[in-house]
Order: C-alpha cells, then structure tokens, then sequence
C-alpha cells in the first residue's frame, strides 16, 4: 500500500513538471531588439522556465506616420501569435530619425494602440515598455536631442497613463558610448547591459515573474 502510494505521489509530481509551461517573453522592437543579441543573452539569464522570442524589425516605429510602422509588419503579428506572457517594448529610436519619421505628432496614440493589441490578449500580460538607448552618432539623421526631449517624455508620460512599468535603458547607457560602435547599434557589451535591465526588471531575486504591479490595479 505504501508503495503504492509513492509511486501516486511521484507520478502526479511529474505530471505536474511535464505539464508546466514556460513563461513567454517578447522582446519587441526595432534593429537594436533584431540584431543586438540582447534577446538571448535574456533567454541565456532567464533559464530553462522561459521562452524568449525576438521579435525585433529593423528600421521600425512607433509611429504609423513614417516609413516602416511596427505594427504594419507581419512580425507584430508573429508577436501576438506568440501569445506572450511578458512583453517588453523597445521602440523609439527611428522615430527619432526625422528622414524615416517626418512627423513627430501622434507617438503616444499609436504606441496605446501597440500595447494595447497585447492587452487583449487573452490572460494577464506582464508588459513593460523599454526606454530606447542614447543616440551618440553625429553623422546620420538619427537625433538624440529627439529622443530625449519628445520621445522619452511621452513614453513616460505614457506608461504613467497606462499603469505599466519601465525599463530605463536610455540611463544605464547615456555614458557609455563606447558600446556603440555605430553611434546607434550596441554592440555585445551594450546588449549585455540590456539583457541585465531587463532581467532585473521582470524578475524577482529568486527568478520569477515580477509581477507585483497586477496589486496596483493593472489588468492585462
């Protein structure tokens, strides 16, 4: 009988083990999310109990006023399909490039209308929204003085509107430009750091989900 009922035991436990999911994570965003490397150096931090997708498109907005809207790309749909239970949202720095986004008006309607897709999803998103890296090159369009003065407010102002959290990326790096070796791109040192951020930021110390902000009445 004892032996009996240690092999129930055993079996509802790996029943359990086998049937947990791991926990979705999008990391959505522009050339810096696509081509950094900072999504699996993420995956690589998080572990074997997450799943990290890179939906990262080069040359992408924020902005359905510009040459390249995120959510006009068929990877923003791929984004959803992932059915994700984390989103962090990187975008920011083409709109700030006056040659891709002509119109600076509008930036934080359409990023609602981004997030919003995600929230409703079905379940409760844990969706945190990235503050783009510094722009540190002076030979392109790309404009940091943009960035800093109406794109970086808005994203805050927004998150504020919208309950979500932020992960300040534009401060961890505003001193380093060595790693970026473009002005624009970090290189594997500066997705590092992003990697890290956004670590510390969806995570508790113990490895899961942060999700304590769901107790100041966000509903995803």
């Amino acid at each position: 009988m004892i032996f009996i009922l240690l092999l129930g035991i055993v079996a509802y436990f790996s029943v359990e083990y086998v049937s947990a999911e791991p926990i979705r994570v999008a990391c959505v965003g522009d050339s810096i999310t696509e081509g950094s490397g900072y999504p699996f150096q993420l995956h690589l931090m998080l572990g074997s109990n997450y799943v990290v997708g890179n939906f990262g498109i080069s040359g992408s907005t924020v902005s359905l006023d510009s040459t390249k809207p995120y959510m006009n790309e068929s990877k923003f749909r791929e984004a959803l399909d992932f059915n994700p239970d984390i989103i962090i949202i990187m975008l920011g720095t083409n709109d700030a490039n006056p040659e891709i986004t002509p119109n600076e008006t509008g930036f934080d309607t359409d990023y609602s209308h981004l997030v919003s897709a995600f929230q409703q999803l079905e379940g409760k998103q844990l969706i945190w929204i990235a503050k783009s890296p510094p722009i540190f090159a002076h030979n392109s369009s790309y404009n940091n003085t943009i960035l800093v003065t109406t794109f970086l407010p808005e994203i805050e102002n927004l998150s504020d509107q919208l309950n979500l959290p932020t992960v300040d990326i534009y401060d961890v790096l505003r001193n380093r430009s060595e790693y970026f070796a473009d002005g624009v791109h970090p290189t594997s040192d500066g997705a590092a750091v992003i990697a890290a951020n956004v670590y510390d930021a969806i995570t508790l110390p113990d490895g899961s989900p942060d999700d304590s902000f769901f107790a100041d009445g966000y509903s995803g």
